[in-house]
Formats: structure tokens, sequence, C-alpha cells
């Protein structure tokens, strides 16, 4: 797409005009509830919709199908990113009014971080096209990890906090509890982090790495920037919401990591394609709508054997609770009891 300054401008206007409703709306720290939540993950997506359907009308159908494609594969990448921010809440014992504006702040940084990586790659590929290859191999040997971390019975409990982190904590300091909404606060003269500072940067830092699947990911898919940022701005902006409508049930999509390793290695196997493509290698390569449908089918499939699998382990834990004479918790209440 041809994109002006103009259109550039007045898409960041505008994406900034719904961050800032999104903050006046949840403004004041409270518990958000599964109706709040829906019904701002319903608006996000329509809005996304309705981008996608002006690309269509003002521009062209491949650049809304690229859209389409780029959003659906980021917003199941930012699902699976979820279980870390459940980690981070659990490990810094975040009260539940607060988290609201933990992700808020957090996804805050996401975009800024994303804006500067996407420039970063828009610039490299416009440079050297041999750098396809290099994304492609990199998302080949994501899909293989996230299918071996799959597979490990292994299961990460708690979130370690990276170098960075443990440096501007023992720079600054950090108050032994929490203190509202504010970040900073002053002991003995001294200005020191709160609690709730150190869990923003966790969010925001954290996102660098998820950034390193996810880029590469949707640089698969489109090449336009302009595109490659709307798409990740959407399905960011989203996140907050997402999280406290199905936080209970990350649990049972225990198949997600299957389904996004497939999603992963086929973006790579399409990178590796168009590389070759583009050195003159007469390769087929794989269109749009065929890429949105495989993404698509995997994402359904995935959720459906994942309930299933949950189900049956369900009722599996609760049969044999039964012959141990316990009584069977049912998974409401472990949400319950985890919340």
């Amino acid at each position: 797409m041809d994109v002006s300054f103009t259109l550039w401008l007045l898409t960041i206007l505008g994406l900034s005009a719904l961050i800032a409703v999104d903050f006046f709306i949840g403004r004041k720290p409270h518990d958000v509830s599964i109706k709040e939540a829906g019904i701002w993950t319903i608006v996000w997506i329509a809005l996304a919709i309705l981008f996608g359907i002006g690309l269509m009308v003002f521009g062209t159908s491949q650049a809304s199908g690229e859209f389409f494609a780029g959003f659906i594969t980021e917003k199941s990448l930012s699902v699976d990113n979820l279980f870390v921010f459940v980690l981070i809440m659990a490990k810094f014992s975040v009260p539940s009014h607060l988290q609201q504006r933990v992700l808020l702040i957090g996804v805050l940084i996401a975009l800024v971080l994303r804006a500067i990586f996407i420039a970063a790659g828009a610039a490299i590929i416009a440079s050297f096209s041999w750098v396809f290859y290099i994304f492609g191999a990199f998302l080949i040997y994501t899909a293989w990890k996230l299918i071996q971390e799959a597979r490990s019975d292994d299961e990460e409990d708690d979130f370690e906090e990276n170098r960075l982190l443990k440096s501007i904590e023992k720079k600054f300091g950090v108050a032994d509890r929490y203190h509202g909404t504010k970040l900073f606060i002053q002991v003995n003269g001294k200005r020191v982090l709160t609690p709730l500072m150190v869990v923003m940067l966790a969010i925001g830092s954290t996102d660098i790495l998820f950034a390193l699947d996810s880029i590469p990911a949707i640089f698969g898919l489109t090449q336009d920037p302009y595109i490659v940022f709307t798409a990740n701005a959407f399905a960011l902006m989203g996140l907050r919401q997402l999280y406290f409508l199905i936080g209970g049930l990350l649990k049972r999509l225990v198949h997600l990591s299957y389904g996004l390793s497939v999603i992963l290695g086929f973006i790579g196997v399409k990178l590796v394609l168009h590389a070759l493509h583009e050195n003159g290698v007469h390769v087929p390569e794989i269109s749009i709508p065929f890429s949105l449908t495989v993404i698509c089918g995997v994402l359904i499939v995935t959720t459906i054997t994942s309930l299933i699998a949950s189900k049956k382990q369900a009722e599996r834990e609760a049969a044999e609770a039964v012959e141990a004479g316990e009584t069977p918790v049912k998974d409401d209440d472990k949400d319950s009891v985890q919340s």
C-alpha cells in the first residue's frame, strides 16, 4: 500500500484516541467483571474488523486479507502470552483491583516496543532480501521448540525475573507493599519503586521476547509496515480485556502450543519460499487466502481438541478422587480459588 504521511498520522491519532478512551474508562482501579471484559473484547474485535473492511474499500482486497491474517496470528500469539502475564501477576501478588492498570500500561509499553521493532524490521527487509531466510529459519526453529516444550512434563509455575529487571530493582530499590496506583514513593528521603512499577516493567520487558516471535511471523504474511503496525496494535489493545475474559480458561487450552507451532512453522516455510522466489528460484508461493484458511483452521481445531482433552482430564481426575474417597473439585472452583 502507498500510505501517505497524513494517513500514518491520522491512524496513530485514532489509535491514541481509542487508548485514551480505554484509559479514561478504566482510570479508577477496580475488579474487572466478566461482563465488562466481554463487552470491551467485542468492541476491540469489531473495530479491527471495521478497519480490515476499510482497507478493502479504500485500499485493496490483498491489503485487507493481509491485515486479517496478521491480526488473527498476532491475537493467537497474544493469548499464549497471557500465560506469562498470569505468572507475573502471581509472582508479585498483584491485587485484583490493580491488575487492569498494570495491563494497560504494560500494553502501552508493548506498543512502543513493537513500533520500534517493526520500523527496524521494515528497514532491514528493504535493504536485505536474504533476511527472509533468517526469519523463516527462526520461525521453524521456534515452532520445533514450542512442540518440545508442549511435550515436556515440566510445568512452568513461576516467573523468573530477567537481569534487566533485577538491576533496576537493585539500583532504585523497591517498596515493601503496594501504594495504590503510585509508581514511586519517598522512603527515608530516597525515591524508590513501588511493586506496581516493577510489575509494569516486567510485563513490558517480557514483550521484547514475545516480539522475537510475532514480528517475524507477521512479516511472513505481509511486508507492508502499515499493515504490520495496525495488526499488532489492534491485537495488543484488546489484550487487557481478553486477560480477564479467558483468564480462567487458559489452562484448558492444552493444545495451544501445538497449534501455534503449526502456524509459526507454516509461516516459516512461507517465508523461505518467498525468499527463494525473490532470488529467481521457481517455487510456488503461498497466497494470503490460503494462509488465512490455514491459520483459522488450525486455531479452530486446536481450540476444539483442547476443550475435549481438558474435559476428559477433568472427568479422569474426578473419577480418581471418588475412588480415593475425596470430594472432586470442579474447574470453576479451581479458577475461583486461584483468582
